[in-house]
């Protein structure tokens, strides 16, 4: 049986990112430090936004606040530790992108969308870029880690989005309470 690692390309994009945007919190800076973390090591060719959820959930306790935790947020975890060792496998042939939900653009076509800088899948760096936006509407010098969930949430294609759902995430809800800034109240309908 071979490692997991050895599928990693000798140049991986993932590994070569930076994460220290002025416009990025320091709770997000280590988020995003920990999702590319945590694709080099599960051998992932970029950040997804299913990396991010995961980072955010584990970095960002605001961010774990406007879930809800409790005994669904453990649920949530372990869909996402799943997605890294097993169920995410599927993932690994196509590249995350804005659009149609759920599909996935083939991963030798990725320079023909433009570039995704930074090892992020077009979708994650899209996300990232709205949280910034976000942020800057709300007055804020920089984006957080709620910013970047919003943003996350705000496309149903996204696998963040699809992690949530097998979590039983009611997702407009979830939009809803980070809209309106309610914390406590769980967005799990399970």
């Amino acid at each position: 049986m071979q490692p997991r690692t050895s599928r990693l390309p000798l140049q991986n994009p993932v590994a070569h990112g930076t994460d220290d945007d002025p416009r990025l919190a320091a709770e997000l800076s280590a988020a995003l430090a920990a999702a590319r973390r945590r694709a080099v090591r599960d051998g992932d060719r970029q950040i997804d936004t299913a990396h991010l959820l995961h980072s955010l959930l584990e970095q960002d306790p605001q961010v774990r606040t406007v879930l809800g935790g409790g005994p669904q947020l453990a649920r949530l975890l372990g869909y996402l530790v799943q997605r890294s060792i097993g169920y995410g496998l599927r993932w690994q042939s196509g590249v995350e992108h804005a659009g149609d939900a759920g599909s996935l653009l083939p991963v030798g076509l990725v320079g023909a969308v433009g570039a995704v800088g930074d090892g992020l899948s077009p979708l994650a760096a899209e996300a990232l870029e709205h949280a910034c936006v976000r942020a800057e509407r709300r007055g804020a010098r920089t984006a957080g880690g709620v910013d970047l969930l919003a943003a996350i949430v705000a496309e149903p294609g996204a696998r963040a989005v699809e992690v949530l759902d097998h979590a039983a995430v009611d997702i407009p809800e979830l939009r809803a309470r980070i809209d309106d800034g309610t914390e406590g109240a769980s967005a799990f309908t399970g």
